[in-house]
């Protein structure tokens, strides 16, 4: 698939891995629209590269309708890649020293990063469906979901975010299969140690630490890195259905 003028949403577009996703695919020629519950962040990445910026909470359906339809009607025609990077990092044991429970938050880590990454797909899937097929493979779109090296190798406190992960990458084979009549693909990223805002605040010192822990390159991740695989994937007809790791052959060990 190439990228001239075909549109393009990215979730959680206003920081990190989306924001360089969505900055990476507009550069490529593609219009993009940024969904993300920061519409401030959004908008200053949309004035950049003449995109769409949609205040969106991926696990509310109907502000995520809403904003397909918007993002529709501003290019005229529904986007034909999906890219998921919308989601929360939470941290906290299944029992905590005090006896309490996290269930509410077991909750709603699932909600945003599992029920949300289902439900972005479902509108965008359906809206795919009905576009015309590209190419000699009859193509109509791409889907790709944000899973985590976490969901084989989470960390004491990451019970919740490994296992809306490990869904995620769980659900990517069957909606491969079910989409594969209409052409549409759908893949999954399991980013390992990557420069995040939480990498930003820690001191120098730990930040070379932890980065010294990945065999190769070794360095964290650049959000330019995701960007870069999320181009190779959309072009590569061939990927479908798989998650691939981009850790730089790094193994979390437990803490």
């Amino acid at each position: 698939m190439e990228f001239d003028k075909i549109g393009a949403v990215v979730t959680g577009a206003g920081s990190g891995l989306g924001e360089a996703t969505a900055r990476h695919l507009a550069a490529l020629g593609a219009r993009v629209g940024i969904f993300d519950f920061n519409l401030p962040a959004g908008q200053r990445i949309a004035e950049d590269i003449g995109g769409l910026a949609c205040k969106v909470d991926v696990s509310d359906e109907s502000e995520v309708g809403a904003a397909f339809d918007a993002f529709t009607d501003w290019l005229g025609e529904a986007p034909r890649i999906l890219v998921n990077c919308a989601g929360i990092g939470t941290a906290a044991r299944v029992v905590n020293r005090d006896g309490e429970l996290s269930i509410t938050s077991f909750r709603r880590t699932l909600e945003v990063n599992l029920t949300g990454s289902f439900i972005t797909l479902s509108h965008a899937a359906r809206l795919m469906q009905k576009l015309a097929p590209l190419g000699p493979d009859g193509e109509r779109g791409v889907v790709i979901n944000t899973s985590s090296v976490a969901y084989q190798d989470g960390q004491i406190g990451q019970t919740a975010y490994a296992a809306s992960k490990g869904a995620i990458a769980a659900m990517t084979l069957p909606a491969a299969r079910e989409f594969a009549r209409s052409g549409i693909r759908v893949m999954a990223i399991a980013p390992g140690l990557f420069e995040t805002a939480m990498v930003d605040g820690l001191p120098e010192g730990a930040q070379e630490s932890i980065a010294a822990t990945i065999p190769f390159p070794p360095r964290f991740g650049d959000p330019k890195d995701y960007a870069l695989l999320v181009e190779q994937i959309i072009r590569n007809p061939m990927l479908n259905g798989t998650v691939i790791r981009l850790d730089g052959a790094v193994r979390l060990q437990p803490k």
